[in-house]
């Protein structure tokens, strides 16, 4: 899949939208998603998308607010945050890997993160 790049944070008043995207520099199958590091916290996944089928996973802190969508053409998957909260805060990054299965796996592929900075 080569390397990732994110792009899309910034800072957003609380119950703003944001559009991440996250393009892959060539094809590949398998899985993508979304992991986020809120300030003096772990990083953690909070979305994937298997390309095979489409299917899709949200951690329950984000589902009904984020929507992601992939495009084969580009290698992207965008991430759509809507109803944004301050504990959204975060850095977000991007990551796949190839290959059937499951994906609650180990990413081998990541991107340098993009902010997401949440004001009240």
């Amino acid at each position: 899949q080569g390397p990732l790049a994110e792009s899309g944070g910034g800072s957003v008043q609380a119950g703003g939208s944001l559009r991440l995207s996250c393009a892959a520099s060539s094809g590949f199958d398998g899985c993508m998603a979304w992991f986020r590091r809120a300030p003096e916290k772990t990083r953690r996944k909070i979305a994937h998308w298997y390309t095979y089928d489409g299917t899709t996973w949200y951690a329950d802190s984000v589902r009904g607010r984020f929507t992601m969508s992939y495009d084969r053409a580009k290698n992207a998957l965008d991430l759509t945050i809507n109803g944004l909260k301050s504990e959204d805060t975060g850095m977000y990054y991007c990551a796949a890997d190839s290959g059937f299965g499951s994906c609650f796996r180990d990413y081998t592929s990541w991107g340098q993160g993009t902010q997401v900075t949440v004001s009240s």
